[in-house]
């Protein structure tokens, strides 16, 4: 099981290797760290010694970026480091992605966000709209790295999302995480709120049945159903541990075997207090994150 960290040396870098780390000692993966340069651009190889006599800055500028990023993965945690050209950072991280089989790619939030929150930058919001693989979105400022504590999967008020359901089922599993299911319920939305609510509740408890029966007896699984006047609400109106993480689906009008995040999920990551992470459309997953 391998995950792509799309890393650069700065703080945005430092929160996706954190993240990957807390994701890998959760599930048993090596990280594979991929430094992306523009296309033409000379860089260093990752094996060059102290005795390999001048490099230019564009080389030396790799090698301190090996160095830096290495030094932030806990020992127990297998790591390789990369360097690739590119057209773009999202599209070099893509193509390792594929290249390496890679069941995951992580990456930082932007350097303008509220500490401990998400903000869309270019490379993450690229990532959203054409990865095939989950992507795993740090907030600014993360800096866990202990194994993942509880796996939270936004289930939605409607019947879908099979893929989001699997990977977070079979991810729970592996490692024995706690899982649990929300329903987020904007009450301003229409019809009567207490239809909308019941209707919520049903439609959880679906899903909560479903994986009670796919897990192993005795695993730590429930259900919630936030409400508010709008999702921002809704996810302050629930606990989060520090070492959790939030799963989320694609949007319906995803391309099959695509990511594009919808605007509910789109509120929600810039409300959530916890890394987020989405599944395509019909993903068939490769390891689940």
């Amino acid at each position: 099981m391998r995950y792509v960290v799309g890393y650069t040396p700065n703080e945005r870098g430092a929160d996706a290797v954190a993240l990957a780390s807390a994701l890998a000692r959760a599930q048993g993966a090596q990280l594979d760290l991929v430094y992306v340069v523009k296309k033409g651009v000379p860089h260093a190889a990752q094996d060059v010694g102290q005795d390999a006599g001048h490099v230019g800055a564009g080389e030396q500028a790799v090698l301190d970026a090996q160095r830096e990023g290495l030094s932030l993965v806990p020992e127990d945690v297998s790591v390789e480091f990369h360097v690739r050209q590119a057209e773009s950072f999202a599209a070099g991280l893509i193509e390792a992605a594929v290249e390496y089989h890679a069941g995951l790619i992580v990456v930082g939030a932007a350097s303008s966000g509220l500490f401990k929150r998400h903000t869309v930058g270019s490379v993450a919001n690229a990532l959203l709209h054409a990865s095939p693989v989950p992507v795993a979105l740090a907030p600014r400022g993360y800096r866990r790295t202990e194994a993942v504590t509880r796996l939270t999967l936004a289930v939605g008020q409607r019947m879908g999302a099979d893929a989001a359901i699997d990977v977070a089922i079979a991810a729970a599993q592996r490692r024995g995480a706690p899982l649990r299911m929300v329903s987020l319920v904007e009450l301003d939305a229409e019809g009567d709120s207490g239809e909308v609510v019941n209707a919520a509740h049903i439609h959880a408890n679906t899903v909560l049945t479903e994986a009670s029966h796919r897990l192993p007896d005795g695993h730590n699984v429930s259900v919630e159903v936030a409400h508010g006047r709008t999702i921002e609400e809704c996810i302050d109106d629930l606990e989060w541990d520090d070492g959790e993480i939030m799963i989320v689906g694609s949007s319906r009008l995803a391309e099959k075997n695509k990511l594009f995040i919808g605007s509910t999920a789109n509120k929600v990551l810039r409300a959530l207090p916890v890394p987020m992470v989405v599944i395509p459309r019909d993903y068939e997953r490769v390891d689940s994150p």
